[in-house]
C-alpha cells in the first residue's frame, strides 16, 4: 500500500495484483529483448530477466470533503476470458478497509475508462445478483466512453463486463455520465485523453499548490515513455494514444507534478524526467 499527499489531499493505493511477466499480451512490442537496455526501469518496474511488472489497483483520492475511488480493478467472482483475471477471490475490500476506507464511506468511484480492469469492483456478487459495491456513491463515466461501449459491448474478448460491472450501475440510477473535463469537487478535475479508448480521462489533483495526475492507461506502463511508438493492443485509436501520450509527457516533463500510474509497480508515483539521448523516465527517487 502506497499513500501520497497532494496538499492537502491524500491518495491511497490498494493493490489487486501485482505481477511480472505475461504483459506482451498487452504491450506486444516490449519483449524482454526490448526491453533490458532500457536500464533505469530496474528494479521497480522490470526483473533481471527484462520481465515488465505491472499492477492492477485501485486509488482512493481523500480530500477531506470526499472519498473518491478512481477504478475499480477486476473484482471477485467475475467470468472473464483471460484465466489468471477469472473468478478471483481477492482480499480487495478487506484492503481497502484496512487503509481505513470501509467500502461504504465511498463518495464517488471514478472510472477512467470502461475495460474489464477498471470496472470490477463496481459490483459485487450477493445472492446471485451484481450488486453496488460502493452503495453510497456516485459512478462517475464520461459520457462520450459510456455512448461508445453501450453500443459496441465485445463480450469475446473479455467477457459480460458491461453486465456484470456497469450495466447494473446504470439500471439503478447510480451512475453519472460527465464530460471529459468535469471538475469532479474544487481539487479533483478529469483530464482528456483519448486514444485508449474514445471517451478515456485522466484525473488530475490539485490542492495548497501541488499538483498531480493519475494516468488511467494513457500510459501502460513506465516503458512507454522512454518507447513512447510502443501501443497497447487494447488501444481503440492507437496513432491517437501514442499522440496523446507524448503530449502528456511533454506537458510534465521536468516539473513539479507527481505522475501516478494506474499500473505502474510499486512504488507507482514518481516525476517525468527527459534522457538526454531522447525519450523520458520516471524518477521514483
Amino acid at each position: 500500500m502506497n499513500k501520497w499527499s497532494v496538499g492537502k489531499v491524500n491518495v491511497t493505493r490498494v493493490v489487486e495484483m501485482q505481477v511480472a511477466g505475461g504483459t506482451k499480451f498487452i504491450l506486444p512490442e516490449a519483449t524482454r529483448e526490448g526491453c533490458l537496455p532500457i536500464s533505469w526501469m530496474q528494479p521497480h518496474f522490470m526483473d533481471e530477466a527484462g520481465n515488465l511488472i505491472m499492477s492492477i489497483h485501485a486509488l482512493v483520492v481523500d480530500t477531506g470533503d470526499f472519498r473518491i475511488v478512481v477504478d475499480t480493478c477486476i473484482g471477485n467472482d467475475k467470468q472473464r476470458n483471460i484465466p489468471s483475471w477469472t473468478n478471483l477471490q481477492t482480499d480487495f475490500l478487506s484492503d481497502l478497509t484496512q487503509a481505513g476506507y470501509p467500502r461504504e464511506s465511498i463518495d464517488m468511484v471514478m472510472c477512467t475508462h470502461l475495460h474489464v480492469d477498471h470496472v470490477g469492483w463496481n459490483t459485487m456478487l450477493i445472492e446471485d445478483r451484481w450488486v453496488p459495491t460502493f452503495p453510497n456513491a456516485r459512478y462517475l463515466m464520461a459520457e462520450k466512453e459510456w455512448e461508445y461501449w453501450s453500443a459496441h459491448e465485445d463480450e469475446d474478448s473479455y467477457g459480460p463486463v458491461l453486465q456484470d460491472s456497469v450495466r447494473p450501475i446504470v439500471e439503478l440510477g447510480l451512475a453519472e455520465f460527465v464530460s471529459q473535463d468535469h471538475r469532479l469537487c474544487p481539487e479533483v478535475s478529469l483530464v482528456s485523453t483519448p486514444g485508449h479508448t474514445p471517451g478515456h480521462v485522466s484525473i488530475l489533483i490539485e490542492s495548497e499548490g501541488d499538483q498531480a495526475l493519475i494516468t488511467g492507461d494513457c500510459i501502460h506502463h513506465p516503458v512507454q515513455m522512454t518507447r513512447t511508438e510502443w501501443c497497447s493492443s487494447a488501444d481503440y485509436d492507437q496513432l491517437q494514444g501514442r499522440a496523446t501520450r507524448e503530449n502528456l509527457l511533454e506537458r510534465y516533463v521536468d516539473s513539479d507534478v507527481l505522475i501516478i500510474g494506474t499500473h505502474f509497480a510499486t512504488p507507482t508515483a514518481g516525476y517525468v524526467k527527459r534522457l538526454e539521448d531522447g525519450g523520458y523516465w520516471l524518477d521514483v527517487s
